[in-house]
C-alpha cells in the first residue's frame, strides 16, 4: 500500500470570480460574503482546523487580497477596540487571525479546480491533503473531514466525500460509480463523471467539496487535458487515481456523509444558509424567529400568479 503518512495540510481553492452574485463580488470576493457576521471563508478555516489541519494554503487570485487581510492582524483595529474596552469584539478579531497558520498562492488564470489544486504542489510536496471547496459548508457539529482523514489511514489512496441526491439534481455535480465495503458508510469508487446527464449518471451519489487527496494526484492532475467546460477537472483526475495501483498513490473510496451541509455557491442557497446559521444562534433566535414567523405569515400568497 501506498505512503500512509498523516494528513497535516488544507488546500482551499478561492480563485473563482463569484460571477453568480454580481455586482456584490465586482470588488469583494464571493468567499467574504457574511453568514450572519462571519464570512463563509472563515467557516471552512476552522472546519479544517477542527480536524486537525492548521497548515492551511489558500489557491487565490487578483481581488482577493481582502481574503488574506482578515486572516491576518489589523493592529489599529485592534488598539481601537483594546482602548474601549470591548473584549467582545477584540476576541472576534483574533479569532481569525490566530486560527491558523496561513500561506496563500496565486492562480495565475482559471482553468479549473483541478488546476487550482496544482498550484499547491510546491507547498504540499510529497504529503498527503485535504482539499474543502468554499461553496460547501459542514455544519460543526457534524466531523466529514476528521472521518475522512480516518479513512485515508485505514484504507490509503484518496477519499472523497459523497451526499445522496435526487436524480433530476446530479447533472449539476461529480457523481460516483460506487462498491460496498465492510463499512456501511464508506465505498470504493470505481468510476466518476463530471456532470452528467441524469439518465447516463451511474448513481446518484454526488461528490461534494471535499477531498483527501495522495500526492500522486499531483502527477496525474499534469498529464490530465482539460475536460468539461475546457477546463482540468480535478475529478477526472481521480477518475484516473481510481484505476491505479495502490502502491503508486492509487485507489479513491468515497464516505457517504448523511448530515447537515449548506451550499453557499448561488444567491437562493446563500439566503437560506444565513436564514438557518441566525435561526440557530442563541443570541439571535430568540428575536429573529419570531419576526421570521410573522413576515412569512404576512407573505402567505405573495407571488402567487394562479388565477382567482
Amino acid at each position: 500500500m501506498a505512503d500512509i503518512a498523516p494528513v497535516l495540510k488544507a488546500v482551499v481553492p478561492a480563485a473563482g470570480l463569484g460571477t453568480r452574485f454580481l455586482p456584490a463580488t465586482k470588488a469583494t470576493p464571493k468567499e467574504m460574503l457574511p453568514i450572519v457576521d462571519k464570512p463563509a471563508i472563515q467557516y471552512v478555516v476552522e472546519e479544517a482546523v477542527d480536524a486537525g489541519l492548521s497548515d492551511v494554503l489558500m489557491i487565490t487570485g487578483r481581488s482577493k487580497r481582502s481574503i488574506e487581510d482578515h486572516f491576518d492582524r489589523a493592529y489599529e483595529l485592534e488598539e481601537a477596540l483594546r482602548a474601549k474596552g470591548d473584549d467582545e469584539r477584540l476576541e472576534a478579531v483574533h479569532e481569525s487571525s490566530d486560527l491558523a497558520i496561513m500561506h496563500y498562492v496565486r492562480q495565475g488564470e482559471p482553468r479549473g479546480l483541478g488546476h487550482a489544486v496544482h498550484c499547491a504542489r510546491q507547498h504540499v510536496g510529497r504529503e498527503p491533503f485535504a482539499v474543502l471547496l468554499g461553496d460547501d459548508m459542514i455544519d460543526a457539529r457534524d466531523k466529514l473531514l476528521r472521518r475522512m482523514i480516518e479513512v485515508r489511514g485505514q484504507y490509503g489512496g484518496s477519499v472523497i466525500a459523497l451526499m445522496e441526491v435526487e436524480p433530476d439534481q446530479v447533472s449539476a455535480y461529480g457523481c460516483a460509480a460506487i462498491e460496498a465495503t465492510d463499512e456501511d458508510d464508506v465505498v470504493r469508487i470505481s468510476d466518476l463523471v463530471e456532470k452528467p446527464a441524469a439518465e447516463e449518471a451511474p448513481s446518484n451519489w454526488i461528490i461534494i467539496g471535499r477531498y483527501v487527496c495522495d500526492p500522486a494526484v499531483f502527477d496525474v492532475l499534469e498529464k490530465t487535458p482539460p475536460g468539461r467546460g475546457g477546463e482540468i477537472q480535478l475529478t477526472d483526475a481521480l477518475r484516473t487515481l481510481a484505476d491505479m495501483p495502490a502502491d503508486q498513490g492509487g485507489g479513491v473510496y468515497g464516505v457517504k456523509f448523511r448530515g447537515r451541509r449548506y451550499d453557499t455557491g448561488n444567491k437562493l442557497e446563500y439566503l437560506r444558509t444565513v436564514v438557518q446559521f441566525a435561526a440557530d444562534r442563541p443570541d439571535l433566535a430568540p428575536e429573529f424567529l419570531p419576526w421570521l414567523r410573522e413576515f412569512v405569515r404576512t407573505q402567505d400568497g405573495v407571488g402567487d400568479t394562479a388565477d382567482s
